[in-house]
């Protein structure tokens, strides 16, 4: 099986770990084992008396429960605990997709949402979010791409790299519109919980439309990405379909971490508090800046971790991430990995992000 370079990751093994000031981040600084502890008032570790043997084979009970705690119309037979999102994805679309089907990807997103069903051989088509309708899908323009030929249509909600929040009311009309050319939705919703604007929790697309697909992970609403843990909530039939396949890649994910995924998701709200505090100062810093550089302009996030910033400079967002790292220390994201030339993606939750905003503008203007 042939199948794209994966530009984000690339572009991360290449640059993230020697930057000085890293703004590629997606996460609101992991916590410690020692920190989550803390946070959750716990005085023992019992995990820590148990043999490390294989974990329950498609999750946990206990975290099963803690997972169908986010939603409202969930049972534990709709869950499947997975390594992580990029684990949960993979395994959606080697149990729903044939070569042949048609599947459409809402772009800006990850890749693995277009690169995988490519390399299955399915029929891909991008849908591009604009920034003149606030990076939102506009169902009229969706309706022209998406078909009664479609099999699955791919979201990312709240959306990286733009922190565009899909309303409720636009979320009912897309799994209404689904409904009635009988296609599935996979919402990829690892930012779920980090609405900045409204209830912190928009609906997840699994609790209204019957072939609504959610994937959640703990790397970035918990702060937990060294667990690496993931899930995927959906009618039953698929989860049955998906668990045949993971049996192939999986087997368990290991009981230490779906340990500490459970603490973190039972003590969610202390999380939040924590996060929240990191996102506010974060986005703070970020408007201010935004607001004193006429050389970047950027519809401000109404959720998630990152910003989508486009520069005004004739460069390409390779060489301008390029060269400015090299200068200054400071990491951005292209936005040629994500499709979309003429922005670099900023991760406002970073440390130092004042200082490295402030090199990044003298960088621009150099």
């Amino acid at each position: 099986m042939k199948i794209s370079p994966f530009k984000i990751e690339e572009w991360m093994n290449m640059y993230e770990k020697g930057a000085l000031y890293d703004l590629t981040t997606t996460c609101i600084k992991p916590l410690s084992i020692y920190e989550l502890l803390e946070l959750s008032g716990m005085q023992s570790i019992p995990i820590f008396e148990r043999s490390l043997d294989y974990g329950s084979i498609t999750g946990s009970e206990r975290l099963k429960y803690a997972i169908q705690s986010l939603y409202t119309n969930q049972e534990l037979k709709n869950i499947t605990v997975t390594h992580g999102a990029i684990g949960a994805n993979q395994l959606i679309f080697y149990s729903l997709l044939e070569p042949g089907d048609e599947v459409v990807c809402v772009v800006p997103a990850y890749q693995q949402h277009y690169s995988i069903p490519e390399s299955i051989g399915a029929n891909v088509k991008l849908y591009f979010l604009k920034e003149e309708n606030n990076w939102l899908p506009d169902m009229e323009e969706l309706s022209q791409v998406v078909t009664s030929k479609t099999k699955l249509l791919c979201l990312n909600n709240p959306n990286n790299p733009t922190g565009a929040v899909i309303p409720n009311w636009l979320l009912e009309e897309i799994a209404e519109f689904a409904k009635k050319n009988h296609v599935w939705v996979l919402s990829d919703e690892v930012y779920r919980g980090l609405n900045l604007i409204g209830h912190p929790y928009s609906t997840s697309i699994a609790d209204l439309y019957e072939r609504g697909i959610s994937v959640g992970s703990m790397s970035k609403t918990y702060s937990l990405p060294g667990l690496r843990v993931g899930w995927v909530c959906a009618r039953e039939d698929l989860i049955n379909e998906i668990n045949h396949q993971r049996q192939y890649n999986t087997i368990s994910v290991s009981i230490l971490d779906e340990y500490f995924a459970s603490v973190a998701l039972e003590n969610r709200d202390k999380i939040a508090e924590r996060n929240f505090d990191i996102m506010r100062s974060g986005i703070d810093i970020f408007t201010s800046w935004l607001a004193n550089e006429e050389l970047a302009k950027c519809i401000i996030p109404n959720g998630g971790t990152t910003a989508f910033v486009k520069y005004q400079k004739d460069m390409t967002s390779r060489n301008l991430c390029k060269r400015l790292q090299n200068r200054t220390g400071v990491a951005l994201l292209p936005g040629e990995t994500m499709e979309m030339e003429g922005y670099v993606r900023i991760g406002y939750c970073a440390t130092a992000l004042n200082h490295a905003l402030n090199l990044f503008s003298e960088y621009l203007h150099s």
